[in-house]
């Protein structure tokens, strides 16, 4: 069986390449060129599309003897990624680009080149696990063994043929385990360090990218309290995010937190931290994985950012498209343009964008 290994040049793909070729698939290695420098504003070291960690995933092909290619994607991943992540944060929500380029990049136009290569399988390191419900035939997307590394969280928009095509040699292991066999294998990057930041913003600015991206400034503007009346100056709407305490730079008798961004007022509104808490929230594009459909009420556990522990809920379906979740207890800084991520034990039943 012939296996398309998407590699970054990280640890965890090389050893997704080595284990898929050790149980005897017929492996290609090959990179997603996303993006080139000028894209980004600055020399894109210590990303998956740099120059090292190409060299670094073709070292490990040439290690393991499979062959190795560079898929050329910037211009689909500017229009499906990068725009779609400025463009949400200029309607005032803070959106997930790992998700983005997980629905639209890996799992859809590398699929295709899987079919073009003649390929049954695209094989990615990401922690999570694949199995199939014998009951109803449907797979199942499940939480990988080593919780600390699990990115179910941001697959959760994998359609069912995808899951069927898709192997993540990863999901049973620790990461301890990962950097062993990579240390094993003598490959060179077997301690280099795991990526935080998103790939097309290493430096963690994002306003910075955008007004590269866009050429422009965005303008400053009032911070008002919940009443609307003004108490300091923002500096651009896009600075912030709901929940967010520092760098507001207001002086106050008590800790003010960011609770509502209004594009059309050019307006920031800043509260208490009990102004955060809400037990309800409304999403949209969703994806169902483990059900066709949420009949009635569905008792799950929901997660509303990649770091936040899941939490007791019901969820409805309201149309095809749209979901309610409302939590047993309120949750902080529920924000738009976040997933929120439904569990059923290990099992992720399905999730949608934040509205």
């Amino acid at each position: 069986m012939k296996a398309l290994i998407a590699m970054s040049g990280g640890v965890d793909s090389s050893v997704a390449a080595h284990l898929m070729s050790e149980r005897g698939y017929e492996c290609i290695g090959c990179t997603m060129r996303l993006y080139e420098n000028d894209m980004i504003g600055k020399d894109i070291l210590d990303t998956c599309c740099s120059l090292e960690s190409t060299e670094d995933a073709r070292s490990v092909t040439k290690n393991i003897g499979i062959p190795y290619h560079i898929f050329h994607y910037e211009q689909l991943f500017e229009k499906e990624v990068i725009e779609p992540f400025v463009r949400e944060y200029e309607l005032g929500n803070t959106p997930n680009p790992c998700i983005e380029c997980n629905r639209c990049m890996k799992f859809y136009h590398l699929f295709k080149k899987m079919e073009e290569l003649g390929c049954e399988l695209v094989v990615t390191g990401h922690y999570a696990r694949i199995s199939k419900d014998e009951k109803t035939g449907r797979y199942l997307l499940m939480k990988a063994k080593d919780f600390s590394k699990d990115q179910s969280y941001v697959l959760y928009s994998m359609n069912q043929y995808q899951l069927a095509h898709v192997m993540f040699p990863l999901g049973d292991m620790d990461k301890t385990l990962t950097r062993e066999l990579a240390g094993k294998q003598g490959f060179r990057n077997a301690d280099k360090h795991d990526s935080q930041d998103i790939c097309f913003v290493p430096d963690g600015d994002y306003v910075a990218f955008m007004e590269r991206y866009r050429n422009k400034k965005y303008p400053e503007g009032d911070f008002i309290d919940k009443e609307g009346n003004v108490i300091g100056r923002h500096k651009g709407y896009v600075h912030y995010t709901i929940g967010q305490r520092r760098g507001l730079g207001i002086a106050a008798e008590h800790p003010l937190y960011v609770v509502d961004i209004n594009p059309k007022t050019n307006t920031v509104t800043l509260g208490k931290n009990e102004d955060l808490f809400k037990t309800e929230l409304v999403a949209d594009r969703i994806n169902l994985i483990s059900v066709p459909r949420i009949d009635g009420q569905m008792r799950i556990k929901a997660k509303i950012r990649y770091r936040h522990t899941e939490q007791p809920a019901t969820v409805i379906q309201l149309d095809e498209d749209t979901i309610k979740v409302v939590f047993d207890e309120p949750q902080r800084a529920i924000t738009r343009g976040q997933a929120v991520v439904l569990y059923d034990g290990d099992i992720v039943v399905g999730g949608g964008t934040i509205i």
